[in-house]
C-alpha cells in the first residue's frame, strides 16, 4: 500500500471511529433559551467556595484530539483547562494541591497517539485524562501498562472499557444498549438501524446493539449507508418496508442528514433516535427544524437545562473559558477533569498513580459533572462484563424547535 493511500485509510478510520465515539457526548444547542437552548437558572450559592489549592502541584496528563486532519477539537482542551482552574481555585485541587496539566495534542492518527501515550509515561504523571478519541486502543494499553490511571468521560474501544486501571465515568460506549432499554420502555416492537458503513459503527451495533434490542423483545435490522452518501432514499425505503416503530440513525453529519431527509420525504411515522452527531447544527440546518422535531438524542451530558450541574458547567465555562462555546463537545473535557477531582476527593497525603487509582476505586456515588444527577462508582460492577465503566445511565434529550430539551435518564441495563 502506498504511503498516501495508507494515510487516507488511517484518516478515514479515525473519522468513523471518532464519529461513533463522539456521538455520546455533549448536548449541542443554540443560545435561544425560549426554544430549548441554554437556560438562565440561578447558580447555586456554594458553586464557587473559594477553597484554593496550595503547595507543590500534582501533574495530571491531558490528551486531546487536536491538530489532526481528520478531526480537531481544541474546545475539549479549553474546557478541561477551565475545570482545572475551577478546581484549583475552589475545590482544593487534588489532595489540597494544585493540578498542573501536562498536555499532549493527539492528531488522531496512530503515531501521534502512541507519542502522546509515551509522553505521559515519560513525564511520570499521576493520572491521564483523555477527552475523546477514536484511538483508545493505542492510548490505553501504554498508559495503563505503566501503572498510570487512564480516565475519560467516555470510552469506545475494548481496551478502554475492559482494562485494569482504566476508568470511564459514563456508560457512553453503550449507547445502543441504552436505546434498547428505552425502546422497551416505550413498548416498541420493531427497530431498524441506519448506520454509516464503517467497522467502528457496524461492529458496535452488531456486537451490542442488535443483541440488546432482541433481548428487549424487538425485531432488529441493520442497514448500512456508505460514508458521504448524499441521498439515502433507497436504503431508507428498504428499511421502512419492515414497518418499524423506531429507527436508529448512526453516523457523521452527512449520513445523518441524508437518512433524516429520506425519512421525512418517505413520510415515516417511526420515532427517530440517535446519538449526538445527528443533533449537530449543520444537520438541523440541512434537514430543517421540523424534520428533526421529536427526535430522541442519547448523550452523556446535559448542558442546557436548569439542573444545578448544567448551570455550574455554564458558569465555570463563562468564568474561565468565556470564548469557548458550551454547545458541542467541549463538555467531555470538563467532565473528564472535574470527574477526576470529585473521584479523588477523599485522597490525602502522597499523590501517586497508585494512590490516585485506589482513591477512584474506593469512591462511591460520585456526581457526574453536567450529568443531570447521574452518579458513578468505579468498582467494576456498574455494567457486567465491562469492568472499566463506572456508570450505567445515559441522558435522553428531545429535539424541540431545533434545540435539545427535556433531559431524562435511561439505564443501559435491561430491566
Amino acid at each position: 500500500m502506498k504511503s498516501s493511500r495508507r494515510s487516507e485509510v488511517w484518516r478515514m478510520l479515525a473519522i468513523t471511529a471518532a464519529a461513533v465515539l463522539f456521538t455520546t457526548t455533549a448536548a449541542c444547542s443554540s443560545d435561544d433559551s425560549s426554544s430549548g437552548g441554554e437556560s438562565s437558572a440561578a447558580l447555586p450559592s456554594d458553586a464557587f467556595p473559594g477553597t484554593a489549592a496550595t503547595g507543590a502541584p500534582v501533574r495530571i496528563g491531558l490528551i486531546n484530539n487536536e491538530g489532526g486532519q481528520a478531526i480537531s477539537q481544541p474546545e475539549n482542551r479549553e474546557a478541561a483547562e477551565a475545570a482545572t482552574k475551577y478546581a484549583n481555585e475552589n475545590l482544593g485541587g487534588i489532595a489540597s494541591r494544585p493540578i498542573e496539566l501536562v498536555t499532549c495534542k493527539n492528531a488522531e492518527e496512530p503515531t501521534s497517539a502512541r507519542n502522546c501515550a509515551n509522553q505521559m509515561v515519560e513525564q511520570k504523571v499521576a493520572a491521564v485524562v483523555v477527552t475523546s478519541t477514536g484511538l483508545g486502543s493505542i492510548l490505553a494499553p501504554i498508559i495503563t501498562g505503566a501503572g498510570i490511571p487512564y480516565v475519560t468521560a467516555l470510552g469506545g474501544s475494548q481496551q478502554e472499557i475492559t482494562s485494569d486501571n482504566s476508568f470511564v465515568w459514563t456508560a457512553g460506549s453503550n449507547t445502543s444498549q441504552a436505546m434498547a432499554t428505552f425502546a422497551k420502555q416505550q413498548g416498541w416492537k420493531t427497530a431498524v438501524a441506519y448506520s454509516i458503513d464503517s467497522p467502528a459503527a457496524t461492529g458496535s451495533l452488531t456486537r451490542m446493539g442488535g443483541p440488546a434490542f432482541r433481548a428487549a423483545g424487538l425485531d432488529f435490522s441493520l442497514i448500512t449507508i456508505p460514508f458521504g452518501t448524499p441521498d439515502a432514499t433507497p436504503q431508507v425505503s428498504a428499511g421502512l418496508d419492515k414497518k418499524p416503530d423506531v429507527v436508529l440513525v448512526y453516523g457523521e453529519s452527512t449520513v445523518c442528514t441524508s437518512v433524516l431527509k429520506a425519512l421525512n420525504t418517505l413520510g415515516s411515522t417511526a420515532t427517530a433516535i440517535s446519538p449526538q452527531t445527528c443533533a449537530a447544527p449543520e444537520v438541523v440546518s440541512a434537514v430543517g427544524k421540523a424534520g428533526v422535531d421529536g427526535m430522541k438524542i442519547f448523550s452523556s451530558a446535559d448542558t442546557v437545562s436548569d439542573n444545578p450541574e448544567s448551570v455550574l458547567f455554564r458558569a465555570v465555562m463563562n468564568k474561565y473559558a468565556a470564548d469557548t462555546p458550551t454547545s458541542g463537545f467541549a463538555v467531555v473535557g470538563y467532565q473528564g477533569v472535574l470527574g477526576l477531582v470529585r473521584a479523588t476527593a477523599g485522597l490525602t497525603g502522597e499523590v501517586t498513580p497508585q494512590t490516585v487509582g485506589n482513591a477512584i476505586r474506593s469512591a462511591k456515588d460520585v456526581v457526574l459533572p453536567a450529568g443531570d444527577g447521574i452518579t458513578f462508582t468505579c468498582n467494576g460492577q456498574a455494567v457486567p462484563g465491562l469492568k472499566s465503566l463506572c456508570g450505567n445511565q445515559m441522558i435522553v434529550l428531545t429535539m424541540k424547535d431545533g434545540n435539545l430539551a427535556d433531559p431524562t435518564k435511561v439505564s443501559v441495563l435491561a430491566k
